[in-house]
């Protein structure tokens, strides 16, 4: 790194702005290849630390890691630091209709699995992966810092970004992982293509009754899905399974009026609404509540600038796939600046853009389509629609191949 001390203006190779899951793993999926030791990396982040949920606190915001996903995490060093701290991992998932018998079960033994992947906290992953960002010298963390304006020089190929302190970087890619607002996106004027769900997301803990089977559980109701997350935490030298992670997809004018219940009477609706699978739910934290939207930028490149994660495409959470979609553009565009790095190409060089977009927009337009179109097949009340859905699950469940051939690639295997 060179530092201008009269200017404050400071060189990189790449710039990634933000820390969460995909910047923080994006750096690191660089900095830990040997094409990738020399080079200088820069990593913006506007906000704080992560907090820390310990005991019978669980972080509300959890992911369903893939094994994909699990590979990526293990390249960097950062998945046996989760493992330390807590990962709940399911071997089963349950989905069924609320308006019908239609289910299907998946079962990891059926793919020669010892599980479907793992349920974890946000706040883990993120510290697992910032404290092996901390490991690697030649990157250079830059918290609290918040972009104001990217600067276009002329006749210069480096992208330059202003601080909001006056710090001024510049790289030769400028990667932007600050999330579905992204203040990169805006100003580099790339358009996007969004609309609401017309569904809001209830997410909160509870500990239920029963245990939750190391299962993942899902039904979908009228009024959208519900999931029920197994999550685990040690109690005297023993994993407690009691506590699940909720995520509840409800329409827009359903939420609120179950975000002003008590507690006593949010836990009876939840546990009707899950037909008490695991018994009565015990006990619940606090509830948030957020709109969904679908988002999609109509470019995830323009020369020297690239859109990863969440600032690229927003989904559905229904399937969980949101940040494993990101995980994937990073292990793409690791793929391909690596690539430039053995060929001793400038990260200039256009070709590293276009072929990360080419390797993941057509993907993650079809898993937005998936989703839009489980959405709307569950969400239809007319009889031949119910009808319809249910004869496909029970008929998907008796087809084991198929039904493997599903379950294969949601894993990432």
């Amino acid at each position: 790194m060179k530092l201008d001390q009269a200017s404050a203006h400071l060189e990189f190779d790449v710039i990634i702005v933000g820390a969460g899951l995909v910047g923080s793993a994006m750096a690191c999926a660089l900095a830990a290849d040997a094409d990738g030791e020399s080079l200088n990396i820069a990593v913006v982040e506007a906000g704080a630390d992560p907090l820390r949920f310990d005991g019978v606190d669980f972080d509300p915001r959890v992911v369903a890691l893939t094994h994909a996903s699990q590979t990526l995490l293990k390249s960097v060093g950062a998945w046996p630091l989760i493992e330390q701290e807590r990962a709940c991992p399911y071997t089963d998932m349950q989905v069924w209709d609320a308006d019908g018998t239609g289910s299907i079960h998946f079962d990891c033994h059926d793919v020669q699995q010892y599980n479907l992947g793992h349920i974890v906290e946000n706040s883990v992953v993120t510290r697992a992966l910032l404290s092996r960002l901390h490991s690697y010298p030649q990157i250079t963390l830059l918290r609290p810092a918040k972009v104001k304006t990217l600067v276009r020089e002329e006749g210069s190929e480096q992208q330059s970004v202003l601080l909001e302190d006056g710090r001024k970087l510049s790289a030769s890619l400028l990667l932007a992982a600050d999330g579905a607002n992204s203040k990169v996106r805006e100003l580099a004027n790339i358009a996007t293509r969004e609309w609401s769900y017309g569904h809001d997301a209830i997410v909160t803990t509870v500990r239920t009754q029963q245990t939750h089977q190391y299962t993942a559980w899902q039904r979908f109701l009228t009024s959208g899905p519900l999931a029920f997350l197994p999550l685990q935490t040690q109690r005297q030298d023993q994993w407690d399974a009691h506590y699940c992670s909720i995520v509840w997809s409800l329409k827009s004018e359903q939420a609120p009026e179950l975000m002003a219940l008590s507690d006593c009477e949010f836990k009876q609706a939840l546990g009707q609404a899950f037909e008490y699978r695991l018994g009565d739910v015990e006990e619940v934290a606090k509830r948030y509540s957020f709109p969904l939207r679908q988002r999609h930028a109509v470019d995830y490149v323009q020369p020297g600038v690239a859109l990863l994660g969440d600032a690229a495409h927003t989904i559905h959470p229904l399937a969980g796939q949101g940040v494993n979609l990101g995980f994937l553009d990073v292990a793409a565009m690791r793929d391909e600046i690596l690539r430039a790095c053995r060929r001793q190409l400038p990260l200039t060089d256009a070709s590293i853009l276009k072929r990360y977009q080419r390797a993941r927009k057509s993907n993650n337009l079809a898993m937005m389509a998936m989703m839009e179109g489980f959405k709307r097949l569950f969400g239809a009340d007319h009889l031949p629609t119910r009808w319809l859905r249910n004869e496909g699950l029970r008929q998907l469940d008796n087809v084991s191949i198929l039904k493997n051939a599903l379950v294969k690639q949601a894993m990432g295997l």
